[in-house]
């Protein structure tokens, strides 16, 4: 007789999708810190907050928002539970970490770059993490999967138009460029489309994760 496996799968799913969230904020905020150039989304959140006023994360909630129902009128992308909690607890958890202080701060040039690298991989694998258990993509990452999908076109070529776009937006609102800003931009995609399978194997069994039907153009 098989014993019943003590905890949902649809649990194991949604906590990994939180910890995706956490982690990417963590990443986030690390990069923030390391004062060499934030990702182009933070750039533009950025210009926002010191055009307009409240916090980052409050921005990265409006921001998303605004993306959900943008995606729906205009490429009929049906929101889900996913996206809307991508869109509130992510910039809660960018806000939290910035207001505990808990990340750590590089004094020299060498320590603020290790900072910075690490935020980096750190933010992607959070990505690769809350995509994992497919209980629905963020605003920004449900687009980029949404025209990888229907368009045909690989998620780093994706990603780098959208980062390209945003920074340039952020940087005309007074948001931070720097060299960590390109080498956001240029990278960002490609480590995310490593890490993503690499979850994914972890959660397709037993999770009740089904295997993709093909795996995304790189």
């Amino acid at each position: 007789m098989r014993k019943e496996r003590a905890v949902h799968p649809l649990t194991i799913r949604y906590t990994m999708f939180m910890l995706g969230l956490l982690v990417m904020g963590f990443g986030i905020a690390m990069m923030i810190e390391a004062n060499m150039g934030v990702a182009p989304w933070d750039t533009f959140h950025i210009g926002l907050q010191k055009t307009f006023g409240l916090t980052i994360g409050m921005w990265s909630q409006i921001v998303g928002l605004v993306i959900i129902f943008s995606s729906y009128a205009i490429g009929k992308i049906k929101p889900t539970i996913g996206m809307f909690l991508n869109m509130f607890f992510f910039g809660l958890f960018i806000d939290m970490f910035m207001w505990l202080e808990w990340v750590p701060k590089g004094e020299t040039l060498i320590q603020r770059a290790i900072c910075f690298g690490a935020g980096l991989l750190i933010y992607t694998c959070g990505t690769g993490m809350y995509l994992s258990p497919r209980l629905g993509a963020g605003p920004r990452d449900s687009f980029m999967l949404a025209l990888n999908d229907r368009m045909g076109w690989s998620i780093q070529k994706v990603r780098l138009g959208i980062e390209i776009t945003v920074t340039i937006l952020g940087f005309m609102l007074g948001g931070p460029v720097s060299i960590g800003t390109l080498v956001t931009a240029l990278s960002i995609g490609p480590l995310i489309q490593r890490f993503i399978p690499m979850w994914e194997r972890l959660m397709r069994k037993p999770y009740g994760v089904a295997a993709p039907k093909e795996q995304a153009h790189v």
